[in-house]
């Protein structure tokens, strides 16, 4: 079993990004999601180099852009066309998938087992969000819809390569390359596609300040050292506490009301923490009571 400090130490990354749908929407001009998104990673990215001083071997160059490129450039650009396209809930509901993407692909590119506890778990996590984050008034739109699904599976993918190409690096000097592959990638992307990046003013500098360190540089350091040490699958059932996070916040600073169903959902999303943490940690035996799908 993985100690309780990491698994706490992981789950802050999550908690964190529940402020990301409330910053991006409120703070950021919209129909610049490329842009937006190469403000966050490439000042972040060059801010921890600096501080790191350290540059990868010209060897590794490929794998960390393809992870950059995952993890950053395709996951955000992504990220915030589904927060502009959907409402807060269905963005946060069709992100919650994500869990079950890093289950499936670990299996694949790592041999990890299939828990069902772990399934279990995270269908569990991705009702309790629905029930917390939906209402009756929310629209679908169907491209908003396939940026969430194909932003998750973005970072799904990115999550399981991190763990298998565990490069001999602390997590922060890897946090540091990857946020700066990924930004150096998204600038070029934002210029052509959007004519530029966006217009900069004092609460567009303040959203993008909060997203760029600790939405960025402190959470992923703490991300991709959740990575290293609990797993992904673990570490990536925790990301129900984003949305969980996000629907506290409204409660405790804007004053929001929690339906009974909410407060539902909130117990359902618990439980399926508490089951995702105290499963047995790959590689274990399998017992009579933890089967193997």
């Amino acid at each position: 079993m993985p100690r309780l400090p990491d698994i706490a130490l992981t789950a802050l990354a999550p908690a964190i990004w529940g402020c990301s749908y409330l910053a991006i929407t409120l703070s950021l001009p919209p129909d610049h999601a490329l842009g937006i998104a190469a403000l966050r990673a490439l000042p972040a990215g060059l801010l921890l180099l600096l501080f790191v001083r350290r540059l990868p071997r010209a060897g590794w160059m490929l794998k960390l852009v393809i992870l950059g490129a995952l993890n950053f450039t395709v996951f955000w650009s992504l990220l915030n066309i589904a927060a502009y396209r959907l409402p807060g809930g269905i963005a946060a509901t069709v992100g919650a998938i994500q869990p079950l993407f890093v289950i499936a692909l670990a299996r694949l590119a790592l041999s990890d087992r299939i828990r069902s506890r772990q399934v279990i778990a995270g269908l569990m996590g991705l009702t309790g969000v629905a029930l917390l984050v939906l209402t009756s008034q929310a629209r679908i739109d169907a491209v908003g819809v396939l940026a969430g699904l194909g932003g998750a599976a973005a970072m799904a993918a990115g999550s399981v390569l991190t763990r298998r190409w565990q490069f001999p690096v602390s997590p922060l000097t890897l946090t540091a390359w990857q946020l700066t592959a990924g930004g150096v990638l998204l600038v070029p992307l934002a210029l052509l596609a959007e004519g530029g990046l966006p217009p900069i003013n004092a609460l567009t500098l303040g959203g993008l300040a909060w997203l760029a360190l600790p939405g960025a540089a402190l959470t992923y350091w703490v991300w991709f050292r959740g990575l290293a040490l609990i797993g992904p699958a673990r570490a990536t059932l925790l990301g129900f506490l984003s949305p969980m996070t996000a629907a506290c916040l409204g409660w405790a600073v804007l004053g929001q009301s929690l339906s009974a169903t909410q407060i539902g959902g909130m117990l359902v999303v618990l439980v399926s923490l508490w089951l995702s943490q105290t499963s047995p940690p790959p590689g274990t035996r399998v017992s009579s009571a933890e089967t193997e799908l």
